[in-house]
């Protein structure tokens, strides 16, 4: 195989061969990497006739197409489209048919010999031209479909994505107003009412708590839909559909129709309250027990309302077809898989995921999955229901931090793909890469690279399907918030695949259309008035890191990572501005668990460390860093004097824990995010990348009810410490 015709198949297909990495070093990926990579996004690389054959027909299917699928412009640019013709029409008139988001219709016509010729080529024997043809008409922000015609002839169409120059920010944080908020897990929620896992009306009372002691926003782990039948799949960052919720954190009790004789013959059960009294008391959420509580209290009380409201003309079924009709294929696709599972389930077959599913049902659009939906069509309608009200309690939560006069409110967050036995990718194969996964190369969090079970989408697919998925996902993602956070928002720019059957080291980027994204982030972002945060941890290239601050973008700046050469931590008054810092995330140890080493401790239990070498060698590097921290905080006063200087008899204790979180708080971020497990002085993590079943990943419980937290006057007070010193730094 000619390495150079290889290559320029790679280079095509934006396979990125040389990249620094997160030590910054020079680094070039695997030469074998290439041919998987490409095989991965569906090319025959076993010779040379068929790689040269491959990219001829991909150069054809260019120039044989007159109109780009999609453009992304900024409002502030001039508009060009790119025309594609044979030579023997480029004198004749043409005309764009422009149809605007808002229905409207404009006409354009226009000659292509009199427009700038920017490219050429010979396509079987017959010479194309492209021109860049100005389209000198205003259009508003929006989507806008072109049918380029001659003749009355269709030749071409394409849609037109007009964006602001970048992401929306409130007015009081442009202002120079500092904020402060929570994160937290919603499932890891305790309260007096739920059934053994965290839910929306949880979520509202931890609003309006934590507005009542100045916090600004509430940020979200992901509550993207998962498995109602595999309720143990309970990674949030491993989801069935990004667009959809997780019916889990649906409150029964609030649902109307609860109080109905048949819901309440189900829940006063004696089994019934037994599962629930388990549920609640464990200290691990005990997922299986909650899906049975939830999903038989709400079939029955799905049964009682839907005979009551949904099969007539009343305002619910109104509301119910109205929120159905929007959600579209996306919608009934999640339905129809989760009846689907189901049912495979209860009839005792493999159903962890569509790969497995009979032949006949391996695809949502196979012709007996829609006989299945009409046989089943009240089960699907079931998961519609469960759709339906879940949205609507989020935002109910997101109104009370609305009506709370919170700044942001809710900040939701958005995973960086879905697991390989995703509804999402059953419903739309040709977008997603299913013989690869992404990750993430080596770095110091993970020496031997991540390998996360998400298959990429296909850039290449993405364009011609003009975006529409990532435009769902934005806007769906950030509605009923205030702010959305995107996890490894470098995917945006590239993303670290890994090839079936590699180690994660062995994959190499793929380039995504970064531009064209962000321009539809930023639309979204002020179609929906959402503050966007990038999770930009990592091996992070700069370009991607000043395109995302052009774009408005907000950066995520964690303390423990923000360290100088020498060692010495940054002060948070040197952290951007357009930034949200944090002291821990959800990957990470807590305070407490990271002073004490508890997160070393508990990787060599499990085995997450090849050597003793490596483990001292974090053992040595945690001690250091520890004694830069206190001098950090004791430099700039953060904590009293009599708190030790010496880390060798220095513990961590509630006035450390709060110093460092007040430290952070005088800081120059816009926001700052504090974890609710270190209000709490937690000392075991949520999270431990690089586990499966070593660890209780997405468990883990909150150790006091949401009730009692803010009834604390040590808690209270920290409040206070951080609003005030939120308000300083906004003044300065």
């Amino acid at each position: 195989m000619t390495q150079q015709l290889l290559q320029q198949l790679v280079e095509m297909r934006g396979i990125e061969t040389h990249y620094v990495d997160a030590w910054g070093n020079p680094t070039t990926i695997a030469e074998p990497s290439k041919a998987k990579l490409l095989n991965a996004l569906g090319y025959d690389t076993s010779s040379d006739e068929k790689i040269q054959s491959q990219i001829a027909q991909d150069v054809s299917s260019v120039w044989l197409s007159p109109l780009n699928p999609v453009q992304v412009v900024r409002a502030t640019e001039a508009i060009y489209l790119p025309v594609r013709l044979p030579i023997e029409l480029v004198n004749d008139e043409h005309v764009f048919e422009i149809t605007l988001e808002d229905g409207s219709q404009k006409q354009y016509p226009f000659t292509p010999v009199d427009q700038k010729m920017t490219s050429m080529a010979h396509i079987d024997e017959v010479e194309f031209h492209e021109y860049a043809v100005k389209l000198p008409l205003d259009f508003p922000l929006g989507y806008h479909n072109i049918v380029l015609k001659a003749d009355d002839d269709q030749l071409g169409t394409s849609r037109l994505i007009v964006a602001p120059e970048a992401c929306y920010s409130p007015n009081e944080i442009k202002d120079g107003k500092k904020i402060w908020g929570l994160s937290v897990q919603l499932y890891c929620v305790r309260s007096e009412n739920n059934w053994g896992i965290g839910d929306f009306s949880d979520l509202a009372k931890l609003i309006d708590n934590a507005a009542g002691v100045g916090a600004d926003f509430i940020g979200l782990n992901p509550i993207h839909a998962l498995y109602p039948a595999n309720p143990n799949a309970c990674s949030p960052y491993g989801p069935s559909s990004r667009r959809w919720l997780n019916y889990l954190y649906i409150d029964v009790t609030a649902v109307e129709g609860f109080d109905d004789k048949s819901v309440q013959d189900v829940v006063n059960a004696d089994d019934f309250v037994d599962t629930l009294k388990h549920a609640r008391d464990a200290e691990h959420v005990d997922y299986e027990a909650v899906a049975k509580l939830k999903l038989s209290a709400l079939y029955a009380l799905f049964n009682i309302y839907d005979k009551q409201f949904l099969r007539g003309k009343t305002p619910q079924n109104k509301a119910f077809n109205a929120f159905v009709e929007a959600g579209g294929e996306s919608l009934d696709m999640l339905a129809v898989y989760d009846a689907l599972q189901s049912k495979l389930k209860s009839d005792g077959k493999e159903s962890w995921g569509w790969p497995v599913f009979p032949k006949a049902y391996k695809d949502y659009h196979n012709s007996a999955v829609a006989k299945f939906k009409k046989d089943n069509a009240h089960d699907v309608k079931f998961y519609l229901f469960l759709q339906w009200i879940a949205a609507q309690q989020l935002d109910m939560a997101s109104s009370r931090a609305l009506d709370a006069n919170m700044t942001i409110g809710l900040y939701r967050d958005l995973a960086v793909g879905v697991s390989e036995g995703s509804a999402e990718i059953w419903g739309n194969k040709d977008l997603y890469c299913t013989d690869a996964s992404v990750g993430a190369p080596p770095d110091i969090l993970g020496p031997l690279g991540q390998n996360w079970g998400l298959p990429p989408m296909d850039p290449q697919k993405l364009y011609e399907q003009q975006y529409q998925p990532i435009i769902d996902l934005f806007a769906s993602n950030m509605a009923s918030s205030g702010s959305l956070r995107i996890d490894h928002v470098m995917a945006l720019l590239r993303l670290w695949w890994v090839c079936k059957g590699d180690s994660a080291k062995e994959g190499g980027y793929v380039y995504y259309p970064v531009d064209d994204l962000l321009g539809i982030l930023a639309l979204e972002s002020h179609r929906n008035e959402s503050l966007v945060i990038g999770e930009d941890l990592g091996t992070v290239p700069e370009e991607i890191r000043s395109k995302l601050a052009q774009n408005g973008v907000y950066s995520y700046r964690v303390f423990f990572f923000e360290q100088a050469e020498d060692g010495g931590f940054y002060s948070p008054s040197h952290y951007p501005e357009q930034s949200m810092s944090t002291l821990t995330t959800h990957d990470m140890p807590t305070l407490i668990g990271y002073w004490h080493c508890l997160d070393l401790e508990l990787g060599k239990e499990i085995g997450l460390y090849p050597t003793d070498d490596i483990l001292q060698t974090l053992y040595a590097d945690r001690h250091e860093n520890k004694q830069e921290i206190l001098n950090t905080l004791h430099g700039h006063h953060s904590i009293p004097e009599h708190v030790g200087h010496d880390v060798n008899v220095t513990g961590m204790n509630r006035e450390l824990n709060n110093g460092m979180q007040v430290h952070m708080a005088g800081g120059s971020s816009a926001l700052l995010s504090l974890q609710l497990e270190d209000w709490l002085e937690m000392d075991k993590p949520v999270n431990i990348p690089g586990t499966f079943n070593e660890y209780p990943n997405w468990r883990r419980k909150l150790t006091q009810n949401i009730e009692s937290i803010f009834e604390s006057h040590d808690i209270n007070a920290l409040a206070s410490k951080l609003t005030a010193a939120r308000k300083q730094a906004s003044n300065r």
